[in-house]
């Protein structure tokens, strides 16, 4: 007879964790190996002799490690965030040999002097700061040629005024105008002091161009290096060829079309814009709806808060959402009974904000309507999901998987159009999935799940030491150095670091019928679940990092190319096989508070993570950093 407390089971049915041990392609475990705990098997089906292996033998007596302590694997931390400093650029080293050896034209009369003929002999006295590449950008620029790109016999030309004011409007694409701030001089000044309104000008003339390029690389690859936020970021950082721009700039008949062409093109970029226009100009025009704390109103049920619930709704919902119940609202009349009309009105509430729609008003729900975001907070997260496009390619593409933990959501996009989504368990906040972006490459049916050594030594290890039969009882299947061995042979008391365990392919295998791989780092794939009714929870960081689908057939055979019968087939044959995808499909793991939907509207979730916080941090370290005086 088998003895399965529910609750541990429920606990460590949680998908991947931080790292596995298992590199085969076709054995990956996970969580929920442990549903097989304290199952017994007969003595005929027990696992047969194996031979001994050098160095595993017969366990130790545990009462002889009793005072030992438990090892344990911690999993990636968050950062202090090291913003890059600015350093001055070497406007000393760009004057050339004719210039420093020729008569120096301040020795003549203001009225004879050529304007600007000799400007750049005041080049060592001008005094700009910049990102290391910035400035040695500049420096390449103009100690290669003596013209000016934004200064003229006139003072500043039209070309500059219209780069500064691309850059004065920075904070609607998401950036800080502050980063590219540079003063202009005035059309009119001192004619006797010629020499100070060069220098003046020539100031003007570098501090534009090297925020025309800050604000060039910010665009194109964010402020911000996400690697150094957290060891949960894993991405490539873009790299932004400067060199070339600057003369870019100055052919550039247009210079503002120019600047503004560096920013995201895609579809999910512009809709975030928009939004984030709108909000601005909502900014203190917010209305909010206050009801009782601890509120908990079900179909059926009379409560003087339902007005207030309704307030809150015709507040909060959705111009699509009023129209459709436009009758029901109107008839309302600020009654307490719960009706089956009004059930269907907050339903459609709870759909639209990705709550279990089951007309149960909680805590989620009041969180939304009591507030949820405030139009101040809205506009940080969009700012911050602007940031986080950057880091990712300008475009999608045509075929791909977008995850976006925060939404507990994987939709599968294909021509360009969202072709469904689904609800998705990640990682908990003590397992967190990883924000990173890789490619599908294989599709594996009734699969192995390989153990990740966080879980054998955080979870697995404390009941080994107690009972070291625990594996063999539960089905698993044990290897030291790629031999079978026994768990009973295993010295748990000592390193686990050559030990793989792994759970065979069965109806309650921890990864169901099936896993999504796309081979990275963070042994983070998608997988089935036995465990269905988390799909019913509207918070659903639940994992030890992989993601569950709720319909992992329907995504394998979307990135297989073929049907879900196809996949049912592969599935009913019972054997462990590996499927490749016939083309590569782009996969984005991602963590986005703030992102558009199919329709192009805004949605907006909970930081489940704390990531947002982060990088407010990150940016604020970045705004020190660029306003440090040299």
């Amino acid at each position: 007879m088998r003895v399965i407390k529910t609750a541990a089971i429920v606990a460590l049915m949680s998908g991947c964790a931080i790292a596995t041990m298992d590199a085969r392609p076709a054995s990956a475990f996970t969580l929920g190996d442990f549903i097989r705990a304290g199952r017994k098997k007969p003595d005929a089906q027990r696992a047969p002799a194996y031979e001994a292996l050098p160095g595993v033998g017969t366990m130790v007596d545990p009462q002889q490690n009793a005072a030992k302590p438990l090892p344990k694997v911690t999993g990636p931390k968050y950062y202090t965030y090291k913003a890059e400093p600015l350093r001055r650029i070497s406007t000393d080293k760009l004057l050339d040999p004719v210039v420093t050896g020729s008569v120096r034209n301040d020795a003549l009369p203001p009225m004879l002097r050529p304007p600007l003929a000799d400007a750049r002999q005041f080049l060592p006295e001008i005094n700009v700061r910049a990102s290391a590449d910035v400035a040695k950008a500049v420096e390449a620029h103009y100690g290669g040629r003596t013209d000016f790109i934004w200064i003229g016999a006139e003072g500043v030309s039209a070309k500059a005024k219209a780069a500064v004011a691309v850059l004065a409007d920075a904070a609607k694409v998401g950036l800080d105008p502050q980063d590219y701030a540079v003063t202009v001089p005035a059309d009119t000044f001192d004619r006797g002091d010629m020499i100070a309104r060069e220098k003046e000008l020539l100031q003007f003339e570098i501090s534009l161009s090297a925020a025309t390029l800050s604000y060039i690389q910010d665009t194109v690859r964010g402020r911000i290096d996400p690697n150094k936020i957290s060891g949960y970021h894993d991405f490539k950082r873009k790299t932004v060829e400067l060199g070339p721009l600057l003369d870019k700039m100055s052919a550039s008949g247009d210079v503002a079309t120019l600047l503004n062409d560096q920013n995201p093109k895609s579809a999910q970029f512009a809709a975030l814009s928009v939004e984030l226009e709108k909000l601005r100009s909502e900014q203190g025009t917010e209305q909010r709806v206050e009801i009782a704390p601890g509120t908990l109103l079900k179909p059926g049920q009379s409560n003087p808060e339902l007005a207030n619930i309704v307030a809150g709704i015709r507040l909060k919902g959705s111009e699509a959402l009023k129209a459709e119940h436009a009758a029901v609202l109107a008839a309302y009349q600020g009654t307490p009974d719960y009706t089956p009309e009004l059930v269907m009105v907050v339903e459609a509430f709870q759909k639209e904000n990705g709550l279990k729609a089951d007309g149960v008003v909680g805590q989620a729900s009041l969180r939304i309507l009591t507030g949820g975001d405030t139009v101040t907070s809205k506009i940080n997260k969009l700012e911050i999901a602007m940031e986080q496009s950057r880091w990712l390619p300008d475009g999608l593409g045509d075929r791909y998987v977008f995850i976006n933990q925060p939404a507990f959501t994987a939709t599968y996009t294909d021509n360009g159009a969202e072709q469904f989504s689904m609800r998705v368990v990640v990682g908990s906040k003590a397992n967190q999935t990883y924000f990173f972006q890789d490619e599908i490459q294989t599709v594996e049916v009734n699969p192995y799940w390989g153990v990740p050594q966080s879980i054998i030594v955080n979870e697995m290890l404390p009941k080994l030491r107690n009972d070291p039969n625990y594996l063999d009882r539960m089905g698993y299947q044990v290897e030291v150095g790629g031999r079978a061995v026994p768990s009973s042979s295993v010295n748990w008391y000592g390193s686990t670091a050559s030990v793989a365990v792994r759970q065979p392919p069965s109806s309650d295998n921890a990864l169901g019928e099936l896993k999504i791989l796309f081979p990275n780092s963070h042994a983070i794939y998608m997988h089935d679940t036995p465990s269905k009714s988390f799909f019913n929870r509207d918070n659903r960081a639940l994992s030890h990092g992989c993601v569950r689908l709720a319909d992992p057939r329907r995504m394998a055979a979307a990135v297989l190319g073929t049907s879900i019968d196809d996949v049912g087939n592969e599935i009913a044959g019972g054997h462990n096989k590996a499927l490749q995808v016939p083309v590569k499909v782009p996969v984005y793991v991602a963590y986005f508070t703030a992102w558009p939907n199919k329709d192009g509207a805004v949605e907006y979730f909970n930081d489940v993570y704390e990531r947002d916080m982060y990088v407010n941090r990150a940016f604020e370290a970045t705004r020190n950093a660029r306003g440090a005086e040299g």
